[in-house]
């Protein structure tokens, strides 16, 4: 996206919207977290949920509804690939951390991000129980709704690495991760689940850096806490320091992703990317 358009977006009214839908989709989620929730498996190891379904129909109806000509993409609906024509789209993850979601232990979100020009410009993570809402956009800032208060939310300006807290997903803990982390001299840990909310946790200076250093993300995990960590002053890039490009025709993060509070970014890629070669992975070929 070029700097005049940067300039010139206006994203208030998709805020607002965005703010507004998710919160409706968390009061469906938390209908079927309260009581009961079928479960079902798109592989062995990617469970969905009737809330899953529930809460997605909702979101693009919504989105159809108020964007008629926007792209859509979301986790729970068939890709057309009719978004590939459009400069605008809604990047959409029902209910990340399904895992969370069926041990009821809170730790999954609701993620409602746009994409301009392949640029992730708007991000909503709605966590419905304990009902955080994270929202940040380019030339609005980035602020966390609690118990109706709005607060502005920036990263930390942590820059000794050894001082950063990393942040692990709780459903799994790859060996590269352990390897990085001692290269980084790093010892305190926050652990949780959604790739939505450990970004939130950065964006709230309770932690530094996340790294995931695998094919595993898709779009829908990230477009929204990218757009969020950027207006929070943070950064995002893949594993070898490049930009996250969104709305292409295969939606994995081949070149998995590192989010951190900016200050020492450069710094964490070169140990990044150099363990990652280490492990027999390169830029060129990702990481399968």
């Amino acid at each position: 996206m070029t700097e005049e358009k940067t300039k010139t977006l206006d994203l208030t009214a998709e805020l607002e919207f965005a703010k507004a839908v998710a919160r409706e989709a968390a009061t469906i989620v938390s209908t079927f977290y309260v009581g009961s929730s079928e479960v079902q498996y798109k592989s062995p190891n990617e469970p969905v949920t009737e809330a899953d379904h529930s809460a997605n129909e909702h979101i693009i109806a919504r989105i159809r509804a108020a964007y008629p000509d926007d792209g859509i993409l979301s986790e729970e609906s068939k890709d057309d690939l009719i978004r590939l024509e459009k400069e605008r789209v809604w990047i959409v993850d029902p209910l990340d951390g399904t895992k969370e979601f069926i041990a009821r232990n809170g730790e999954f979100s609701i993620m409602i991000g746009l994409a301009v020009e392949g640029e992730p410009v708007m991000g909503v993570i709605m966590q419905p129980d304990p009902g955080l809402l994270y929202v940040g956009g380019k030339g609005v800032g980035a602020f966390l709704y609690e118990n109706d208060e709005e607060i502005p939310l920036s990263v930390s300006d942590v820059t000794d690495l050894k001082e950063m807290v990393v942040v692990s997903s709780r459903s799994h803990r790859p060996q590269i991760v352990d390897q990085m982390r001692r290269s980084l001299r790093i010892t305190s840990e926050r652990v949780s689940g959604s790739v939505g909310l450990k970004v939130g946790l950065i964006s709230r200076r309770l932690a530094d850096l996340y790294v995931h250093p695998s094919p595993g993300c898709k779009e829908w995990d990230i477009c929204a806490p990218a757009a969020l960590l950027e207006a929070a002053g943070g950064v995002m890039t893949d594993c070898w320091g490049n930009p996250l490009v969104f709305n292409k025709r295969d939606v994995r993060a081949h070149n998995g992703l590192v989010a951190s509070n900016g200050r020492r970014h450069d710094d964490i890629i070169a140990t990044v990317s150099r363990i990652c070669e280490e492990f027999g992975y390169n830029e060129d070929d990702g990481f399968w």
